[in-house]
């Protein structure tokens, strides 16, 4: 007690000292932990510019098409149409993306037969909320597989998902559950939803203060504690033994890159690894064109349409 005492109204030199030094070290204790959560809570509530589309002049003839989400509410997305009873491709976006990033991508899927569909994620385009960086949204497109495959018009046992990043981790986790999976392309995905919150960490400049990126760490696992018992995607890649899958990485996101080479090094066969120069988001007209060559070939060959009826 004279111990508290004397820190609390120090009348020795050494214990003015210590006690300047324990109100220092609070202040930097405090001042970390707001920076963080401050950091944190920018990170999972991403700047959103929803854009407004009038599907009824859009090339593809799509409809809108909801589906059930976990948690009771209703999630709408875009359904393109292409050969009667041929296999769905899901195309979901990535990190700070939407659906209408996406676009041409479906395009040029429903182009070659394939039904294409997509959505936002939570925390994206229309869709309110806070972003899991794919806990929930693993769930939200395990639930728009479950969605479609009911309908008439689609081939209920053959889907093929694209994710980008967030989207990636989304598809993967999806694809070792679920046996209507039968192809998969992944462009800059990562094993675990805590990986990307250290990339976005240290991308936002703060990791000069000592502390930042273990905080921001804690404050994520806290935040999505009813998922502590995830384990990271890269520990059940061995379920996807037989289904096609395409790993990119892109020399602008090394971090990200760095997380797909291990993932393409851990999964089982068959499985391809291609490397590009820039991320498709930041793609210009030509190289995007080519990138979406590079995916609707991957899936031609892994998941192709039934023939045209003559």
């Amino acid at each position: 007690m004279a111990v508290l005492s004397e820190l609390r109204y120090p009348t020795t030199r050494l214990a003015k000292i210590l006690s300047g030094v324990f109100a220092l070290l609070l202040f930097l204790f405090v001042a970390v932990a707001t920076v963080s959560g401050f950091l944190l809570y920018q990170l999972l509530r991403p700047a959103r510019t929803p854009t407004a589309f009038d599907l009824t002049v859009m090339m593809g003839h799509p409809t809108t098409v909801s589906f059930p989400l976990p948690d009771g509410t209703v999630r709408e997305g875009w359904f393109f149409p292409g050969l009667r009873g041929a296999p769905t491709v899901i195309v979901a976006h990535g990190y700070r993306g939407q659906r209408a990033d996406v676009l041409t991508l479906v395009t040029a899927l429903q182009e070659q037969q394939f039904n294409a569909y997509l959505f936002d994620f939570t925390g994206h385009g229309t869709s309110d909320g806070l972003t899991t960086l794919g806990y929930k949204e693993t769930a939200e497109l395990r639930s728009a597989v479950q969605s479609l495959s009911t309908r008439e018009d689609v081939d209920p046992k053959r889907f093929g998902l694209w994710g980008e990043d967030m989207g990636g981790y989304a598809a993967l986790e999806v694809a070792t559950s679920d046996p209507r999976i039968a192809a998969i392309a992944v462009d800059n995905a990562y094993s675990d939803p805590r990986e990307m919150v250290e990339v976005e960490v240290k991308h936002s400049g703060l990791t000069a203060l000592p502390g930042v990126s273990a905080f921001s760490d804690m404050g994520f696992r806290f935040m999505n504690y009813s998922y502590r018992n995830e384990i990271p995607v890269s520990a059940r890649l061995d379920q996807t033994r037989g289904i096609p899958k395409l790993f990119i990485e892109t020399e602008d996101r090394p971090d990200l890159a760095k997380f797909t080479v291990r993932l393409f090094n851990l999964a089982p066969e068959p499985k391809q690894l291609i490397r590009n120069r820039l991320n498709y988001s930041d793609m210009g007209d030509e190289e995007r064109k080519n990138y979406e060559s590079q995916i609707v070939n991957f899936f031609l060959q892994s998941l192709p349409p039934p023939s045209r009826p003559h």
